[in-house]
């Protein structure tokens, strides 16, 4: 079968597609025919060798949905011909606060889905959302998930409350302003671009600033009115910009570092505040269910920027990495 495939940590050029065997289901596991995929800022640190632990080589991808077209040994519930969207990882544990020592996502440790087939347990997989395409449903999994996880679980988001997303644009901040919209929050943006903003506004927001304005910090208060709940994955440089406008009690939800790891703060906006500092990463099973089914409930699909042949994977995060504005990069198998 054909797959996006890296053998060495040479940044996103090194990866290639290529010929690499075709899995076999074993006990407990299905496999599936990949339609869909999509590509995710993660396949750029992987390929930069910036995980920890980091197992090469390695196919490629998280996200992705398919037909069910080989069933192993001992699993039910589950028919050839299936349509199905996969939770993106394997082995998050019994606890729901965080996942366990094994825990990890698929496209390494674990085989990836920008190939052809892939095997995974059965337990991975969710039923395609009716009123999705394959492309839509394949862009879902990673970032929505994530999203999801940061908001409702970790954020606490309530209907009425002020949400403010830190440099929207991007996979998990586009999912997170369909989400909290649905939702009932009151949303407000930053983003690189008036243009950037200005479709945050047509999805929901109620207002943004630029970030690359360096006077936001003096108003991100006034515009907001105060803030309940910050997503943020790159704090590093907009922590400091946003601190002084949060509410008492507020939760600022921390999902990625894209921007650098360090964030400096003075205390007091925060004991004195009452406010929390939480982390957030991936989503459990139950996370993964539940985000399904609010996406169904309120038909919130992706918004998908480009879409490429499998042919060209590697041109696909090339594009994120150089072009990439709102929204996601679809592989089609």
């Amino acid at each position: 079968m054909k797959a996006l495939y890296l053998d060495k940590a040479d940044g996103p050029e090194a990866a290639v597609v290529t010929d690499v065997e075709t899995p076999v289901p074993g006990p407990g596991e299905v496999r599936v025919a990949i339609h869909a995929a999509s590509v995710n800022h993660r396949e750029l640190f992987v390929t930069h060798g910036q995980y920890p632990g980091m197992t090469l080589p390695a196919t490629l991808g998280c996200d992705g949905a398919g037909v069910v077209d080989m069933i192993g040994e001992g699993v039910s519930g589950v028919a050839e011909g299936d349509e199905v969207v996969l939770y993106p990882a394997r082995n998050w544990g019994p606890d729901r606060h965080a996942p366990a020592a094994d825990f990890g996502l698929l496209g390494m440790p674990f085989a990836g889905t920008i190939a052809q087939y892939i095997c995974v347990p059965a337990e991975n997989l969710a039923p395609k959302p009716a009123f999705m395409s394959f492309e839509e449903a394949g862009a879902m999994p990673l970032t929505a998930l994530t999203s999801w996880r940061a908001l409702m679980f970790k954020g606490r988001l309530q209907a009425g409350e002020t949400l403010l997303i830190s440099g929207v644009g991007g996979g998990v901040a586009t999912f997170g302003l369909a989400f909290a919209v649905a939702k009932g929050a009151n949303v407000y943006v930053t983003g690189e671009s008036q243009e950037v903003i200005d479709r945050a506004i047509a999805m929901g927001a109620k207002g943004g600033l630029l970030y690359t304005n360096p006077d936001w910090r003096k108003q991100v208060g006034k515009l907001t009115g105060g803030i309940d709940v910050v997503l943020d994955g790159a704090p590093s440089p907009s922590f400091a910009n946003y601190v002084r406008a949060i509410k008492p009690g507020a939760r600022i939800v921390i999902y990625g570092s894209t921007a650098g790891n360090e964030i400096k703060f003075n205390a007091t906006d925060i004991f004195l505040k009452s406010a929390s500092i939480v982390g957030s990463q991936v989503g459990d099973p139950q996370d993964f269910r539940d985000m399904l089914a609010f996406a169904q409930e309120h038909a919130i699909k992706p918004v998908i920027e480009a879409t490429y042949p499998l042919a060209q994977a590697r041109e696909a995060l090339l594009h994120l990495r150089d072009a990439h504005k709102f929204g996601k990069i679809v592989v089609t198998m």
